[in-house]
């Protein structure tokens, strides 16, 4: 089956995201849903990142700011935790880091082909207030 393009669609038209109309979907976590082939969740959008949220464990507060704001559900959230970023859907828009609150930020825009591991060992030290 040939998956349509976004400017294949009628503007205005409705795209239902699951293969049935059950509720049970809502109570899954989204690799367990069943999504139709007109869902953005069935393809990856990756391609167009230039830089990608890379996230740091120790210095999250669990406050979901990122998750609320996160335009794509790319923030992946396991038992009442951060668990990190889904990078086969995140667009990299950076409003996740923009809008997490910890110092220093839990959540940092790094270049998408830098190794994660790298970026964590050089992770900003916290910044002292000003007066």
């Amino acid at each position: 089956m040939m998956k349509k393009g976004w400017n294949e669609f009628e503007i205005g038209c409705v795209l239902f995201p699951f293969e049935d109309s059950s509720k049970d979907n809502l109570d899954k976590q989204q690799e367990d849903r069943k999504y139709t082939q007109n869902s953005s969740y069935t393809a990856s959008v990756a391609h167009w990142r230039v830089d990608k949220p890379v996230f740091n464990s120790n210095f999250c507060i669990n406050c979901f700011n990122c998750w609320l704001y996160c335009p794509d559900s790319s923030i992946l959230v396991r038992e009442e935790k951060l668990k990190g970023v889904d990078y086969e859907h995140c667009k990299g828009c950076g409003v996740c880091s923009a809008v997490c609150p910890t110092n220093p930020k839990s959540l940092l825009m790094y270049n998408d082909y830098e190794d994660n591991d790298s970026i964590l060992k050089s992770w900003p030290q916290k910044e002292e207030k000003k007066k």
